[in-house]
């Protein structure tokens, strides 16, 4: 989690930015961050607006406006603007590293679990010797021992599981799926109930554009246009949900000129003879201009539907206003989908608020919501569902999802989530998204039938092997010779799985 703080951060002493680092800043210091930069403290904005990204945080799906007076948590991410903080809490006291505090303090029921292969091995132990203790007045001492040499068959476990679970971790890297901990592939085939985090998990980091609201005389076009137009050098989600919304529909952005930051989330550019502003209301109320009433209407009903609301003025009046949506993962529906068709129920635990989580399990054919949920309180839900004798596979993506994927039966992240829940999921999604989930829950299955198939092709010649001792005689050798053959052919079958993928590919 600290890893993903810079070294070194920027101080303002008597108006001058100071760098120092980081180890060295107290509370009380203020500290400024730019556009782009991950905020690393908590503190209250004394000066500056901006839009801050908290989603790893708080799990809030739009961005966040700051100004003065604001409280500001350690590494979320400034989005757009300029602010100076007044340090509250640093290092461990912040709320990122209380989170992680609670982490490292949660118990986690993993590390007392063995295998359940190795299990049944070491209860092999007693019947073996009492095997050879029972026979050894009828058969002698070679034939005790050549049946306690048979009757030892699952001890082939201890070289062959190895091997198998080593074929099926390949299997499942080839398809860009990074296993952790082997024992996640036995316990997600015991897995029946699978609960998602909602933002950065089934939705995507850049929003799109869902509305375009035009006033007076103003066409969609314009507004969508001058906005992409303004936006064409920022590299924020936002900005390229714009540009890509001006792309599909093949419109072509005009120059803009004399482009300004301004006080607050916006931008302040001149296109032609225009100057044109981009941004919040508040940044429209800073620039002095009026906010229409019909647009106050639309920004309370989108923030309810969990949509940010971007404003466009035109000289000195709001022209219109470009509502940006969530943006569901587009593999998100058929995962979904093909979980259900395994009989699973699905759950959604979102730090985010009730409207915006509710629209989208329903838009998902998902039933089982919870939302608001604080970090510590998505651990409790995940044990109330083990206390109804769940088995729970969580997938998140942010820190505040890292105490829940340490306390779920099989714990899944994507690659380019936070750091706390990569380093904690025994699983990582490579590719960045969900499509290769269902290929996991079908590779776990296939896991376990080999696994049981090969305790079922070792039974065979181990049988005869007892038979042959108890009724034809047999001594050591030819007892102990089906027991090799029962483990080669053990070998055997843990190797199909990588004959059949590498046949069918």
């Amino acid at each position: 989690m600290f890893a993903d703080q810079p070294r070194s951060i920027w101080i303002l002493k008597d108006g001058i930015e100071i760098e120092i680092p980081i180890e060295d800043l107290m509370p009380g210091d203020l500290v400024a961050v730019h556009t782009g930069e991950t905020i690393p403290v908590d503190g209250v904005v004394v000066n500056g607006h901006a839009s801050i990204d908290q989603r790893v945080l708080t799990g809030e799906s739009q961005p966040a406006e700051k100004g003065p007076g604001d409280f500001v948590f350690a590494l979320t991410i400034v989005l757009s603007g300029d602010i100076s903080i007044e340090t509250s809490k640093t290092g461990r006291d912040t709320v990122a590293a209380q989170i992680g505090d609670i982490l490292n303090h949660t118990a986690d029921y993993r590390r007392s679990l063995q295998w359940q292969w190795l299990q049944f091995v070491d209860k092999m132990a007693l019947p073996t010797l009492a095997s050879g203790i029972l026979t050894l007045p009828l058969v002698g001492p070679a034939g005790a021992l050549g049946i306690m040499f048979a009757v030892s068959f699952p001890y082939c476990m201890r070289v062959i599981a190895p091997i198998t679970l080593l074929n099926f971790l390949n299997l499942a890297s080839q398809n860009g799926i990074l296993i952790k901990d082997g024992r996640s592939l036995e316990l997600l085939n015991q897995v029946d109930t699978v609960v998602f985090d909602k933002t950065g998990t089934l939705t995507q980091e850049q929003p799109h554009v869902g509305k375009i609201y035009a006033l007076a005389h103003y066409s969609e076009e314009l507004i969508l246009s001058y906005a992409a137009a303004a936006e064409a050098k920022q590299t924020h989600p936002i900005a390229k949900a714009i540009r890509q919304e001006a792309m599909d529909r093949g419109l072509k952005s005009p120059e803009a000129e004399e482009a300004t930051y301004k006080m607050g989330y916006g931008l302040h550019v001149k296109i032609g003879t225009h100057a044109v502003r981009v941004g919040s209301t508040r940044f429209m109320a800073l620039e002095g201009l009026a906010i229409p009433t019909q647009i106050e209407v639309i920004q309370n009903d989108s923030h309810e539907q969990g949509c940010s609301l971007i404003c466009v003025a035109i000289d000195d009046q709001v022209a219109g206003a470009i509502e940006l949506h969530p943006t569901i993962r587009q593999e998100a529906k058929q995962i979904i989908r093909s979980l259900q068709q395994r009989q699973m129920p699905i759950y959604i635990i979102s730090g985010d608020h009730e409207q915006p989580t509710r629209k989208l399990a329903a838009s998902l054919g998902i039933d089982h919501y919870f939302a608001e949920t604080l970090p510590e309180n998505k651990a409790a839900l995940i044990e109330q569902l083990q206390a109804e004798g769940k088995s729970v596979c969580f997938v998140g993506d942010g820190i505040n999802d890292s105490i829940a994927l340490k306390k779920a039966n099989v714990s899944i992240s994507l690659r380019g989530a936070s750091s706390v829940a990569t380093d904690t999921a025994q699983v990582v999604l490579m590719d960045e998204s969900l499509k290769q989930l269902d290929k996991l829950f079908d590779l776990s299955k296939t896991f376990d039938t080999t696994m049981k198939n090969g305790l079922r092709v070792m039974v065979v010649p181990n049988i005869f092997g007892i038979g042959g001792v108890l009724f034809l005689h047999f001594g050591f050798l030819p007892a102990a010779l089906f027991y090799y053959l029962g483990m080669v052919m053990g070998l055997g079958n843990s190797m199909l799985p990588v004959i059949n993928d590498q046949k069918e590919t």
